[in-house]
């Protein structure tokens, strides 16, 4: 058995027939998924996954993404699968793309939030898929975190967060996109986007031949799209340049420590000040997602009174770290001079 089992830390593993036997038992299992690490549970388990949303402190309204193995399991869980759906799932299952459909009446109550809709993934990490071929069901998760606060993108981070409360953690290294996957919900008319991700809108209307509708319209509640989300501690606020580096010198002057999120290698000269604390994060958009949680987390703890991000560039290529990074600062109360 390859499994460690730290003070109160849980029991962290490479080995997939532990965690899905783990899972037969009702068991929570921490999973490697290549947009964050999910905190899973049997998705037929009600108790199972009522322990999911205790451990993570997560509202019993807000709906479980329900990972399958593979697409040819829709219509076991959803009740009516368009057309286009059918079209994204073939176009970019397994991938960071969910979609909401209407529920089958065997989906529990404890999964949908209460809701006649179901969220469906098919996860790409192969270690994943490797625990969803071996389990046969499906796995119920949210990120490995506690509800708002920013997600888990390696097992150290699940370990730091929520440790002996995990039974399992299946660690599958760094994830390697690293923002949680693009929603599009097949309820209520033309398909709809609730939430961007690395799969963009011009990548889903090429597929679809047509547009999708904008992020909005007829309330369904969906995983991360609460104003609050992806929030650390540490007071935060995001702004564009010349303001960020302003708030930075005003707070730093007043001997405050500033951890600052930017872009580039570009400082103002006087960014050197010793109470600022620059975290750099990569130009390119792909290569910014899958930095983005683990430097706001390096951020977090760096001990700062402050955090303040670069907002980032205009561009659908942005669009979900823009989101991301807005929600983080809704979810703190900065101090800004």
């Amino acid at each position: 058995m390859d499994a460690t089992v730290g003070n109160g830390q849980g029991c962290v593993t490479h080995d997939v027939a532990l965690a899905a036997g783990a899972l037969r038992a009702g068991k929570v299992v921490a999973i490697p998924t290549e947009t964050v690490y999910g905190l899973g549970a049997d998705a037929l388990n009600v108790e199972a996954v009522q322990r999911v949303f205790a451990i993570k402190r997560r509202p019993a309204d807000h709906p479980l993404i329900v990972h399958l193995a593979d697409a040819a399991q829709i219509d076991a869980w959803a009740s009516d699968v368009p057309d286009e759906a059918r079209l994204l799932a073939a176009r970019f299952w397994p991938g960071p793309l969910t979609l909401i459909l209407p529920r089958r009446a065997h989906v529990p109550d404890a999964v949908t939030g209460g809701q006649d809709s179901v969220g469906l993934r098919v996860p790409a990490h192969p270690l994943a898929h490797a625990l969803l071929a071996t389990f046969g069901g499906g796995i119920a998760a949210p990120s490995a975190n506690r509800f708002g606060r920013v997600s888990a993108t390696t097992a150290v981070h699940v370990q730091q967060e929520l440790g002996g409360e995990v039974d399992v953690i299946l660690d599958g290294g760094a994830c390697p996109v690293g923002i949680e996957s693009t929603i599009v919900s097949f309820l209520d008319g033309p398909p709809r986007l609730l939430r961007p991700g690395s799969i963009t809108p011009k990548m889903l209307a090429e597929t679809l031949g047509r547009p999708l509708t904008a992020v909005g319209g007829p309330a369904v509640r969906a995983p991360g799209n609460h104003v609050v989300h992806y929030a650390p501690a540490t007071p935060m606020a995001l702004l564009a340049p010349p303001q960020l580096w302003q708030e930075a010198r005003a707070a730093a002057a007043q001997g405050r420590r500033v951890a600052v999120l930017h872009f580039g290698n570009r400082l103002p000269e006087d960014a050197s000040d010793r109470e600022i604390i620059r975290f750099q994060l990569p130009a390119d958009a792909g290569a910014c997602a899958h930095d983005l949680y683990a430097t706001l987390r390096a951020a977090d703890a760096s001990g700062a009174a402050l955090l303040l991000a670069e907002m980032p560039p205009l561009g659908e290529a942005w669009l979900a770290i823009r989101d991301r990074l807005a929600r983080a600062a809704a979810g703190s109360a900065p101090e800004t001079s």
